[in-house]
């Protein structure tokens, strides 16, 4: 008996075959695979007796996990969205990488029993659908008790988005090194695991929703703007009026006399940025008495000028005439759809107005002799922006780069992400645009992958000026120093 254990191979750990018994009987089935998944997970031995993948049971965990991934990106979605089919061709590389390291790591080991490749990468993906089953009901659970996730804090959506990551690399590390007999493999298990889990995850996610385009409506079937004679004086009187009312410059120190534009009359999600940034400019930045705000809205007919080219060229000059032009700064907030040639939509049916470009707004801007500008444009592929508006006296930002598309500037919006992250968080911490803008980028990274955004990344893009850069600082300075000690905190400790 001595010389028969002696004899025995060695198994390596969660390998060992353990003989079924009446108080622990070995699961068959399907049901089999998801409970040794939740091992997996726990980071208990798998127990492999009777389990043996079938090219059906990896094709139908894949379907699966697919599945899970599909139905809770739909439910935890915050706009109208449509299936996107060609989401179903990404994720194929991370089921190649993860056989072929199964069969390198079954491989070095020569010792029995030893499970099929098959059967290893089968166990893998029962964990990963058992995770994505936990994922997606404690998302649910969070939506229910702290709201939609675009409500969330920076700090909870980056929890809620790695910890879940971190969890699975964690898992499949422990198993494959488990199963693993050389350092070799083990060392290939190391690296290769988490490098593929940030490909799949990070770079190039899988999302099977995407929001649904704007509706092109017919002329007849658009809200439009109240095109009468009545409206069009109680417009004219309005921007008089607005332009009559900016304040003089208040002496030595640098004044911000700000203006909105938002020229999408169909949809409100541009009119309430408007007033959101409007407001930011006022309660944070001193501007009050030397804000306008343009928008092309029903709404407001009888209460705000509309969003026109020609309003905005006008109020351009008046604000340039107001403010002192060696000191002040002009902060220019434009707000709609934005396209891939770089023009800002534009939707005041039926009146008829011209897209805003970037190559316009900076004639308008040196006619005027506006010398220091910060430019905001919240816009699908607004970073085409960057290049025509920069300049040393200039800061640009933008929501989105020249290839991207922006997000939440849907009908069923509140704000969209950039106005939000911008004007309603970062901006209420800190009066520096570039520390605000690098805070933005990130939540709005968070937030789009937790919406499922398509595309990828919008990519905000920022540019400033040396000479702005001096100029900021100045009025940063004077903010603080009109704060008391207690005021906001830098949005890093959000």
């Amino acid at each position: 008996m001595e010389e028969e254990r002696q004899a025995a191979p060695e198994v390596p750990d969660g390998l060992t075959p353990r003989p079924p018994t009446a108080e622990a009987p070995v699961a068959r089935g399907g049901l089999a695979w998801l409970r040794e998944g939740v091992r997996v997970l726990m980071f208990r031995a798998p127990r492999w007796e009777g389990l043996d993948a079938r090219p059906a049971t990896l094709l139908g965990l894949v379907v699966a996990v697919l599945a899970s991934a599909a139905i809770f990106q739909r439910v935890m979605a915050e706009e109208t969205v449509r299936f996107q089919w060609a989401g179903l061709v990404t994720g194929w590389i991370d089921i190649a990488v993860t056989g072929w390291l199964c069969w390198v790591v079954l491989r070095s080991r020569a010792a029995e029993p030893r499970p099929t490749p098959a059967t290893l990468l089968a166990l893998l993906w029962s964990a990963c659908l058992m995770l994505n089953v936990a994922d997606g009901l404690s998302g649910l659970a969070l939506r229910v008790v702290f709201g939609p996730a675009s409500e969330w804090r920076p700090s909870a959506l980056w929890a809620a988005w790695l910890l879940p990551l971190l969890w699975l690399a964690l898992t499949q590390v422990r198993l494959l090194w488990r199963v693993a007999g050389s350092s070799l493999a083990r060392a290939a298990v190391v690296v290769v695991t988490p490098a593929l889990l940030t490909i799949t995850n990070w770079l190039a996610p899988t999302y099977l929703w995407a929001p649904e385009p704007p509706v092109e409506m017919e002329p007849e079937a658009r809200v439009g703007l109240p095109l009468t004679d009545e409206t069009m004086a109680v417009q004219a009187e309005l921007l008089g009026k607005a332009l009559q009312a900016l304040r003089a410059p208040g002496a030595d120190r640098v004044n911000v006399y700000a203006l909105t534009y938002a020229p999408y009359a169909s949809e409100d999600v541009f009119m309430r940025e408007s007033a959101v940034v409007a407001k930011t400019m006022r309660e944070r930045f001193g501007a009050d008495g030397r804000v306008v705000e343009l928008v092309a809205n029903r709404a407001t007919t009888d209460t705000l000028p509309w969003a026109t080219p020609a309003n905005l060229r006008a109020t351009i000059a008046r604000m340039a005439a107001t403010m002192d032009p060696d000191r002040d700064v002009l902060f220019l907030h434009l707000t709609s759809h934005g396209g891939a040639d770089g023009k800002l939509a534009v939707d005041t049916w039926p009146l008829q107005t011209e897209p805003l470009t970037p190559e316009l707004l900076k004639q308008w801007l040196d006619e005027a002799g506006v010398r220091w500008r910060v430019i905001s444009v919240s816009a699908c592929y607004s970073g085409s922006w960057i290049a025509p508006l920069a300049g040393d006296g200039t800061l640009v930002m933008t929501a989105a780069d020249a290839d991207h598309t922006s997000y939440g500037c849907g009908r069923k919006s509140e704000l969209t992400f950039f106005g939000r992250a911008m004007y309603e968080e970062a901006l209420r911490k800190t009066w520096s645009f570039t520390e605000a803008h690098a805070f933005a980028r990130k939540v709005i990274d968070v937030r789009e992958q937790e919406a499922g955004k398509s595309d990828g990344y919008s990519n905000p893009q920022i540019s400033e000026g040396a000479g702005i850069r001096a100029v900021l600082a100045r009025l940063a300075t004077t903010l603080q120093d009109r704060t008391p000690a207690s005021g906001p905190a830098s949005p890093s400790r959000k």
